[in-house]
């Protein structure tokens, strides 16, 4: 079926529905390509944020005990990484409420559509098929545009869920491995402050 045809016959509400499709899918397409591309650059960045976050509590976990050390250590982490998620799940939820709504405002401009077939045909008073079919199937169109808005934008909407699931996985793994490294590193500090203070008080006392 022409295109032209259909956009002869459209209405103002058609077209709107139509510029409201053309709308979420170029807005699917621009999301889903924005975020595969930062999510990338985001892995590395939040690497290095894991790592400052310690970095800058490491004077202020010298006088603590090992488990207040693990502790803010470890809330320091969650809180970088609730950050580091917040930022890779921007822009999935429009994702979802597109795929959600762009099956409906297709239904909805093939009904609207259908509307107005049906009154046309019952003002010319010719209802045999000919004149039904081709005014119903241009009204048909729009399932069709709600359904290629729709299908794009669940798929986009799932791989960007996988990705951020992995990268979640991947920040709390690395997560783990610098508290056990600042651990160890703290403890080792600890240690050798420990022996420092003791050959000290030991040569104070020989003295």
């Amino acid at each position: 079926m022409n295109f032209s045809v259909y956009w002869q016959h459209a209405d103002a509400v058609s077209k709107t529905l139509y510029f409201v499709l053309l709308a979420m899918s170029i807005a699917t397409w621009t999301i889903f390509a924005l975020r595969l591309i930062g999510t990338r650059q985001l892995k590395q960045q939040a690497y290095a944020q894991l790592s400052q976050a310690l970095n800058q509590l490491k004077a202020k976990l010298v006088p603590l005990n090992f488990e207040q050390r693990k502790a803010v250590a470890e809330q320091a982490l969650l809180r970088q990484i609730s950050v580091e998620k917040a930022s890779a799940e921007k822009g999935v939820s429009v994702l979802g409420t597109i795929a959600s709504l762009a099956p409906f405002v297709g239904l909805f401009g093939t009904v609207w559509g259908i509307f107005h077939a049906l009154v046309a045909v019952g003002k010319s008073g010719q209802a045999g098929l000919a004149q039904v079919a081709t005014p119903v199937g241009e009204a048909l169109i729009m399932t069709g545009f709600g359904l290629a808005v729709a299908i794009p934008a669940v798929i986009a909407y799932n791989i960007c869920s996988r990705v951020n699931r992995t990268l979640s996985t991947n920040l709390q793994d690395h997560a783990h491995s610098l508290l056990i490294d600042t651990m160890l590193q703290q403890d080792s500090s600890v240690q050798r402050t420990e022996v420092n203070a003791t050959q000290q008080s030991l040569v104070g006392g020989q003295v």
